[in-house]
């Protein structure tokens, strides 16, 4: 299971919200560089780069910072926020981001993702999957649907997608572990239908025994955020650890 050290986007400055609520951040650092180049000292690999200015106004805002990372490190950087036509995807791939995430566009224009998903393909696109209780929510988690979670994965596993980040907004940031039975759910019910899936888990996780138990459930990959910048754990620890 890879991890995947995440960095939230706001005026340039990384930070975390509880719950998605935009009220209720914390600042970490005002350069995203610097931060990278300690995740990549460290040994790790991958960042989760998400433009929360861009989700929330329906457009990237956060490029510069994008093009700034890919160009001072070397981490396969996968970016998210904002992204609603054919030219963002664009222009964040020329922006130096290896993947990048559909999440609220997803929800909205179905016909548009599968034009995204046939130009870029599966490796390069990743469904994002936000869900508060159950739901699908959009527009960094300023509107719920009534799009049940597990049929809005399965429908686009059946287009063609494989990775998935699926979050629990109710955990985000609230550093109360993220939400084992959910991710276990999903995983038996796509295997049931015999869907391919490389599940990543986002939100609240916390802990190097709960990395532990996400791997034992068979994720692909988990997004670890506020514990890292709370010092609940190391770079060096996530770095070390073999699930």
């Amino acid at each position: 299971m890879e991890i995947i050290p995440a960095m939230d986007i706001i005026e340039g400055a990384f930070v975390r919200l509880e719950q998605g609520d935009y009220a209720a951040k914390t600042v970490y650092g005002s350069d995203p560089v610097e931060m990278g180049k300690r995740i990549e000292r460290a040994g790790l690999k991958r960042l989760h780069l998400v433009d929360l200015e861009g989700a929330k106004a329906k457009k990237v805002v956060n490029l510069k910072v994008l093009e700034a990372l890919a160009e001072g490190t070397s981490l396969v950087i996968d970016v998210g926020g904002g992204l609603q036509t054919k030219q963002d995807f664009a222009d964040v791939f020329n922006a130096g981001a290896q993947m990048a995430t559909i999440g609220s566009l997803a929800a909205r224009d179905r016909d548009l993702t599968l034009e995204l998903l046939e130009q870029w393909g599966s490796e390069k696109l990743i469904l994002g999957a936000d869900s508060l209780e159950g739901k699908i929510a959009v527009s960094g988690w300023q509107e719920t649907t009534s799009y049940p979670l597990f049929d809005f994965i399965a429908t686009y596993l059946e287009a063609g997608f494989v990775k998935v980040i699926a979050t629990d907004i109710s955990r985000d940031g609230m550093l109360k572990g993220s939400s084992l039975p959910l991710y276990s759910r999903l995983l038996s019910g796509f295997k049931e239908l015999a869907l391919q899936i490389e599940l990543i888990a986002s939100g609240g996780v916390s802990s190097l025994q709960e990395l532990d138990a996400l791997s034992q459930l068979g994720l692909s990959g988990a997004i670890i955020g506020k514990a890292l910048y709370e010092g609940i754990v190391t770079l060096e620890e996530l770095a070390s650890w073999r699930g």
